[in-house]
């Protein structure tokens, strides 16, 4: 078994594009058998993609980032950045 290194990491945003996929089909789904106001979390979905796109950063982004401690392919001096600040804090 060879163990994953850091190049062998899937960037950020695709590990939140397959969430976010995931959550829109689930709650698609539920929409469907529970009720129609499953909708309402879906839009939220898709707002947070939107905000995603045009800022950089979203709750989903920031949580999987700490938690999986993944980094972003499209802002890689973003992620040094704030790896060097969060060093300082702690």
């Amino acid at each position: 078994m060879r163990l994953q290194t850091e190049t062998d990491r899937r960037p950020l945003e695709r590990v939140l594009f397959a969430l976010a996929g995931t959550v829109a089909l689930l709650l698609a789904a539920l929409t469907a058998i529970v009720s129609g106001w499953f909708v309402l979390l879906t839009a939220f979905v898709g707002v947070n993609q939107r905000l995603d796109v045009s800022v950089g950063a979203c709750p989903a982004s920031i949580v999987v980032r700490r938690a999986l401690g993944l980094r972003s392919a499209i802002y890689e001096n973003r992620d040094r950045a704030l790896a060097r600040t969060e060093e300082v804090v702690v």
